[in-house]
């Protein structure tokens, strides 16, 4: 535990070695904790437009899960949400939120037929990652360490 932790609850009561938090302290813990996210917030104003969007695109595949999603629904062509949970052995709830975060950046399409939805690669915005990625990664020649 943090000194500064252990500094705040030290007025909390103790019982038995065992430490509570009366109301009051544990209002300022949240309140400690709350400008402590804050303070971590990204600062995207100071990044240029390009920075902030191949760091938007990098995030969404920054998850295995997202990833494997990608795969399947590249080698399948077009999938339905039911097929993936089988195909991945993931909730269907779990694979709900990854096609909607793979949605919000574009990258995946989906259509409702029926009572589901029929997800495929988004073939623009396909191409506008790979070209995005591969400008970002460009010949390095190791001079250094």
């Amino acid at each position: 535990m943090s000194r500064f932790l252990v500094q705040f609850l030290r007025p909390a009561v103790s019982h038995g070695g065992s430490v509570f938090l009366t109301t009051k302290n544990f209002f300022r813990l949240n309140i400690y904790r709350n400008i402590a996210i804050n303070m971590g917030a990204t600062k995207t104003k100071i990044f240029t437009e390009k920075q902030n969007k191949l760091a938007q695109m990098m995030k969404a595949l920054g998850h295995p899960a997202r990833i494997a999603i990608i795969q399947q629904l590249v080698k399948s062509n077009t999938c339905i949400n039911g097929d993936l949970v089988e195909e991945l052995g993931l909730a269907q709830a779990t694979i709900s939120q990854h096609l909607k975060e793979l949605k919000n950046v574009g990258l995946i399409q989906g259509t409702i037929d029926g009572t589901s939805v029929c997800y495929c690669i988004d073939g623009k915005m396909w191409k506008q990652y790979r070209k995005e990625l591969e400008a970002f990664f460009v010949p390095y020649v190791e001079n250094c360490c």
